[in-house]
């Protein structure tokens, strides 16, 4: 390299710094001077990173006065460079001394970089390429938004996220029963919007108690970062400010929300894509008197265009209820009560025609007439004929007849309600109660306490005994003398290898437990409260979720019934039992799922002749809580929770008051559970799990987890990228950052590092590590970070191939045909962002279709720097010519590309459009802005696919060596 005062070079390994000047030449080293960031950099001369600017005739080069010309002769004054050409905005002839190019420059398109030297390694450009392939398939996969979450695969939570979240502004009530996974499926759902672009906005309402469940489980399961807005939160921000601006993902509590009307008016003011409401039963309505809680929501509704609500209970537990919620999903539809009730006599007239069918009983002369009038116009008389044919010709005609019922069902597209008589896959439960004698200060305290103090105040210590002896201060410890702990240790020894969680009521007692564990018997636990940060929670239960070193028990406070999923441990100790029977339900409902691969133990150790003995008795002998979902709890809660309570504050545990409260409790249950199996909509329920058509969804996502294409991907990333990479045993990689890294700001990877796996299962069981999938925020932001950026747009490959002579070159130019449209036309599943590949010999001839592009990749070799620049330096004048006819070549099969995309546009929405238009006349569900949006979306994307652009992505330089 020769090196004067005044020329230009650039830098090979910080190109960003634009383009620098020689302003110092001393012995061995020279210094550069980038005057655009102002720094500056010293080089050995003899092997310094730099390239040599220069510019040829044609070139169109800035002037750092803010003026281009186009170059038509080059002038060589010593080292020096003078350009003299026309400028472009004048048209007057000029000359431009190199010094006085604009020190902005940078090379950034592929052919300007690779003629400047500015080539990378042959693995950065063969990331590149995979980058634009696997982006193409992604783009218009039927997958995206579904692979992403960190949840097991179930077939009705993922027919109800891909049913409902591919839907425009979806408006549904989610009402499967408790276990099921209401929280999951709206989670899918919330995911495939955002990822999907249908939605940017969500809003979340929530009862203050499950807010952590929410925030837990959204950045958990689907890595969606939600920001808890309260009274604390809002006042930061300045008057006159609205704090929802400053956030897309929004979660609030519903009491917050209903009684802040300053807050509700600027969260009102905001626009919303879609709003998530959980616990949606406790929204009170009537005709004249709606709650506050119901307003709000009401108003929000109507304004922000998809809204999700959740809710566990049946609506034959609170019909005019029901009703209410559905009224909040489309108020024109469902304006009026009574002509509600009307209507729904035709549904049950579908769902008994359904049954009939699906029991393959006879249909009587009555239920045929029925069955035709429900499918007018349509004439069935030969599928009904076929329902007594042949197994093959009844089992066609069935399916044919379901679902034409299903089209025509008053609520079956916007309710959707699994029950555990529909969905297999469940455990069974076994109660393990254990009477234990009340210890003498407990009972002392207990006596007093009854005695002395108010109802409100004894009800809630009564059932925690242990809390209750320490409200006074003490000498000695409770855990020294309750038998419990006894229990639990022996427990524990009885099998080291048992994984076992304990729930009690509070913090403390799961602190004092983990410590007596420890002191008296050396057994490891950890401990898991409201205390403690999301971190140490997550830390906690990583320690319980291992398999080597691990805690062998994990002592939860109340907390531990929420948001969590223990599903590896199928031994649970409820150390004391909660004063709510749906408590009980989500304590249990912690191993109690879907995917749980045993029968769960569940260890009761309970004071005999006392409050805990009474909870037990009603829970287990008027509710059967334990060993079945009790789906009637609420409404016998509430009938009868105030008795059981005065009971308990009177100490009476066990006599004929009780007696009788039991006796109703169960009679009410009965009755509820009987009237709940009768009024199954069995119709509902098949529509609702997929009719069995989703297992082929989960047998799709299973072999997307199953390809290597995605660990290969990313292997080859973090290489390139430079990430240190340490193998777990159990299938999951280390990663931290490296002091050579290409960015610093590597997506989702902090400063401590990460763990990350490509196994489901693995990711189930350990909450802090990341299951990577090609939706998770590292892969998509990796990704980005490489197409957005000039990595490996430049490369120059040796190709060893005896049948060629040496000296032999090609030019390989990638680009792409993509089109800028807003997110929620979804113009990618039409023209996804398209590579095309053109390979030109020296005569610019195209020979992609007759070279295989991976046979031919795996015959090249990367070059060294030095030969590299001499490659380029002797190929100058001919790698532009070729660049121009790659273009000519690409631009012949951009017609045919945008002409498939548009026929492809409109076959799909075309279809889309006359089903939901089909449907509509028979179901008044299918609201007009759906169908209007399927219009003007055909609009829009015949005018972005006309315009979409040709990109120029990459180039390769390959040479045959010998």
């Amino acid at each position: 390299m020769t090196f004067s005062l005044g020329q230009r070079w650039i830098s090979d390994s910080e190109s960003d710094q634009g383009l620098g000047t020689v302003v110092d030449v001393s012995g061995r080293f020279v210094t550069i001077l980038y005057t655009a960031t102002g720094e500056s950099r010293q080089y050995a001369i003899k092997d310094a990173p730099l390239t040599r600017v220069t510019f040829a005739v044609g070139d169109v080069i800035p002037s750092h006065e803010n003026f281009s010309i186009t170059v038509s002769q080059v002038q060589i004054d010593g080292d020096l460079y003078t350009y003299i050409g026309e400028r472009t905005d004048t048209g007057d002839v000029v000359s431009l001394k190199e010094m006085m190019l604009d020190h902005f420059i940078k090379f950034n398109k592929p052919h300007d970089r690779l003629l400047n030297g500015q080539f990378d390694r042959l693995d950065w450009y063969q990331l590149r390429k995979s980058s634009l392939q696997y982006q193409f398939q992604q783009q218009q996969s039927e997958l995206t938004g579904l692979l992403g979450g960190r949840v097991s695969l179930i077939p009705h939570q993922l027919h109800i996220a891909e049913e409902v979240g591919k839907r425009y502004a979806p408006r549904v009530l989610l009402a499967d029963e408790v276990g099921l996974g209401k929280t999951i499926e709206a989670g899918l759902i919330i995911h495939q919007q955002l990822v999907s672009g249908r939605a940017q906005r969500v809003l979340i309402a929530v009862p203050e108690s499950l807010m952590h469940q929410w925030l837990v489980e959204m950045l958990r399961r689907f890595n969606l970062k939600f920001s808890i807005f309260d009274e604390e939160r809002c006042q930061q921000y300045e008057a006159g400010d609205n704090p929802f601006s400053s956030e897309q993902l929004v979660l609030v509590n519903l009491n917050f929300l209903s009684h802040n009307a300053e807050q509700f008016e600027n969260i009102a003011n905001e626009d919303w894509d879609l709003l998530v409401v959980d616990e949606a039963h406790h929204l009170e309505w009537s005709a004249t008197e709606p709650s506050l809680e119901y307003q709000c929501i009401d108003i929000l509704a109507q304004n922000i265009p998809g809204v999700l609500l959740l809710t566990a209970t049946p609506d034959q537990l609170g019909h005019e209820s029901h009703f209410a919620r559905l009224r909040l999903l489309d108020s024109n539809r469902f304006y009026d009560y009574p002509a509600f009730l009307e209507e729904e006599k035709s549904y049950q007239h579908v769902a008994q025609a359904a049954n009939s069918i699906l029991a393959e009983q006879h249909l009587s002369e009555q239920q045929t007439q029925v069955l035709q009038q429900l499918v007018a116009p349509t004439d069935i008389s030969t599928l009904l004929a076929q329902l007594n044919g042949s197994d093959e010709q009844r089992n066609e005609a069935k399916q044919a007849l379901i679902a034409m019922l299903l089209d025509r069902h008053g609520t079956g597209r916007i309710l959707f309600r699994n029950s555990r008589n529909t969905i297999k896959g469940f455990p069974k439960r076994q109660l393990l109660a254990k009477a234990l004698e009340l210890p003498e200060p407990y009972d002392e305290v207990m006596t007093d306490w009854i005695s002395q103090r108010t109802e409100s105040a004894a009800v809630n210590s009564l059932f925690t005994p242990e809390i209750l002896y320490h409200l006074e201060p003490r000498q000695d410890n409770w855990s020294d003398f309750d038998p419990r702990v006894e229990y639990l240790i022996e427990l524990l020894n009885s099998d080291r290898q048992l994984k076992v969680l304990v729930i009690c009521a509070h913090a403390q007692t799961a602190k004092d437990l983990e410590q007596a564990l420890r002191v008296r018997e050396g057994i490891r636990g950890a401990v898991f409260h409201e205390g403690m940060s999301i971190f140490e929670r997550d830390r906690a239960a990583a320690y319980f979720a291992q398999t080597e070193e691990a805690a062998q028990v994990l002592l939860c406070s109340e907390i531990g019934s929420e948001g969590r999923n223990f599903q590896f441990a199928h031994q649970l100790v409820l150390f004391d039992l909660p004063t709510n029977p749906d408590l009980l339900e989500q304590r249990i409902g912690r191993l109690d799922r879907i995917g749980q691969q045993h029968d769960i133990s569940i260890h009761v150790p309970y004071f005999d002749q006392s409050p805990q003995s009474m909870l037990l008795n009603w829970y287990h002998n008027a509710l059967d809580a334990f060993e079945h979902t009790c789906v009637t709890a609420r409404a016998v809660y509430e009938e009868f929770g105030d008795q059981v309570y005065q009971l308990a504050m009177q100490g009476i545990w066990q006599d004929e008051a009780l007696v009788n409260v039991l006796k109703g409790s169960k009679d009410l249950h009965l009755k509820l559970k009987h009237e709940l199996e009768q009024g199954r909509d069995k119709l509902l329920e098949i529509n609702s799990s997929g009719q069995g058509a989703a297992n082929a969804l989960v047998a799709k996502i299973a072999e997307q987890d199953q390809s290597f294409d995605l660990p290969a991907y990313m292997f080859s990333l973090f290489d390139v990228f430079g990430l240190n990479q340490d193998d777990r045993s159990d299938n999951a990689i280390a990663l931290t950052p490296s002091e050579h890294m290409l960015t610093s700001n590597f997506p989702m990877l902090p400063e401590d590092g990460t763990t990350v796996t490509f196994d489901r299962d693995t990711a189930l069981s350990n909450e802090d590590y990341h299951l990577l999938t090609w939706d998770h925020p590292m892969v998509t932001g990796a990704m980005d970070l490489i197409l957005s950026d000039d990595i490996g747009n430049a490369s120059i490959a040796l190709l060893k191939n005896p049948a060629l002579p040496v000296g032999t070159f090609f030019v390989e130019c990638i680009y792409t045909l993509s089109a800028m449209a807003p997110a929620q036309l979804q113009v990618g599943r039409y023209l996804p962002t398209t590579p095309v590949r053109v390979l030109l010999d020296k005569q610019g001839n195209d020979l992609a279709s007759k070279v295989s592009e991976s046979a031919f990749d795996g015959q090249l070799s990367p070059v060294k720097k030095q030969v590299g620049l001499q490659l380029v330096k002797a190929l100058k004048g001919q790698i532009p010519m070729l660049v121009d006819k790659a273009e000519q070549h690409t631009q012949i099969k951009v017609r045919s590309l945008i002409e498939e995309a548009k026929a492809k546009m409109h076959n799909s929405l075309r279809d889309e459009l006359e089903r939901l238009q089909a449907l509509a006349a028979v179901n008044p569900n299918v609201r007009q802005s759906e169908l209007d949006f399927i219009e003007l979306q055909q609009q829009q994307l015949d005018h972005v696919i006309d315009h979409a652009q040709l990109n120029f992505e990459a180039i390769r330089l390959i040479v045959v060596s010998q």
